[in-house]
């Protein structure tokens, strides 16, 4: 269609050209100068060409920004409908979680599906915005009667001012009929009624001119208010939307880092020993010896052993041992404690912290001294 137009207005260009040559040729008072000698006239003319391209360029701009932001839509939903797939992914893993080793994945996949939900949600707002307070609006107006019948306008005005042309070239060649054939009362009548027909055009062609370039100044200050409008609305909910979805996105963070942060600084768990306390060391050696102690302790053969787990001592009379260190084992007890002796020092530790050693190096052997 724009490529017809621009043919038909070349042609146009093309027969005025022609026109004007014929009028120079027949030397008539009515030539293309002679019609539009009017300044007011030719600024209206060239007003309205400018005001026709202006309105015209702002028109397609309003119909690329429609089709941006439908095609803007159709991606968003379907954005959308990913999103609340892996909501629900994560919502259900949070709900059916079996992990045995906590459940702080669960929490996270939670918290995440919460805040996906929302964002989704947002998404799905800024989406109905921008169909209805941009797309909407800007189509209304492209295809809007007051554009088409601005348009119209100028157009009927255009083609009264070829026929005024034409109309000037008849009036040129009768006034030129007119001087070789002077008296002749039917070609003075012919040239009067040629006459005033091109007044009658011209006047037409005036008016017609004002209208229309009201019109389509009206229409062109309407297409620059309307579009500025709706793109400051789109850039408005745009910009709503990403500030809602970076408060849920902080929030979101801030859950996770805090559980992480918990988790890793965590002490390990504590457990709670059931192994009852080791008697006195002054109660085993036979200072205020009792019966019930003695019972306890089973005295054996001294015997070499390696702590195979370290033991920190909660008592003076318990003893520090280290993995890898020999002990020499000197008492037994049936309560889960031994008494022995390592690097110089001595007293009680848990039995089940160390294995009995048969054979051991020299060097070893004499670390329990």
């Amino acid at each position: 269609m724009e490529a017809i137009r621009k043919q038909a207005s070349k042609l146009r260009e093309q027969v005025a050209r022609q026109q004007q040559a014929v009028m120079k040729q027949f030397g008539g008072g009515y030539g293309a100068d002679g019609v539009f000698a009017d300044e007011a006239e030719a600024q209206q003319h060239s007003k309205l060409e400018k005001l026709y391209i202006s309105t015209r360029a702002a028109k397609h701009f309003q119909r690329d920004i429609v089709r941006g932001v439908e095609g803007y839509i159709v991606t968003g939903s379907k954005q959308v409908e990913i999103g609340n797939k892996l909501c629900e992914d994560g919502k259900k893993y949070g709900t059916e979680n079996t992990c045995t080793s906590g459940s702080t994945l669960s929490k996270a996949a939670l918290s995440f599906a919460k805040a996906r939900s929302m964002m989704e949600k947002e998404r799905g707002n800024v989406l109905k915005a921008l169909g209805t307070q941009v797309a909407e609006p800007l189509r209304a107006m492209v295809m809007g009667a007051p554009l088409e019948d601005a348009r119209h306008l100028a157009q009927r005005y255009d083609r009264m001012r070829q026929e005024a042309e034409a109309q000037a070239i008849e009036v040129s060649k009768r006034q030129m009929k007119l001087r070789e054939a002077s008296g002749n009362s039917d070609m003075v009548a012919r040239l009067e009624a040629a006459e005033s027909k091109l007044q009658e055009l011209k006047s037409n062609m005036g008016v017609l001119g004002k209208e229309a370039v009201a019109a389509m100044t009206a229409v062109e200050a309407q297409q620059q208010r309307l579009t500025l409008q709706r793109l400051i609305a789109l850039v408005e909910s745009e910009r709503n939307y990403h500030q809602k979805v970076l408060q849920i996105l902080d929030q979101l963070e801030r859950e996770m880092v805090s559980e992480r942060q918990r988790i890793e600084g965590a002490p390990p768990p504590v457990v709670e020993s059931s192994m009852p306390p080791p008697p006195a060391y002054e109660e085993v050696n036979g200072i205020f010896m009792r019966n019930t102690v003695a019972e306890l302790v089973e005295t054996v053969e001294y015997f070499l052993a390696e702590a195979i787990q370290s033991y920190r001592a909660e008592s003076d009379t318990e003893l520090n041992l280290s993995a890898g260190d020999y002990i020499v084992v000197r008492k037994v007890s049936n309560n889960g404690w031994a008494e022995g002796e390592c690097r110089g020092k001595a007293g009680w530790f848990p039995y089940d912290y160390i294995q009995k050693r048969e054979r051991v190096l020299a060097s070893k052997v004499a670390q329990g001294f």
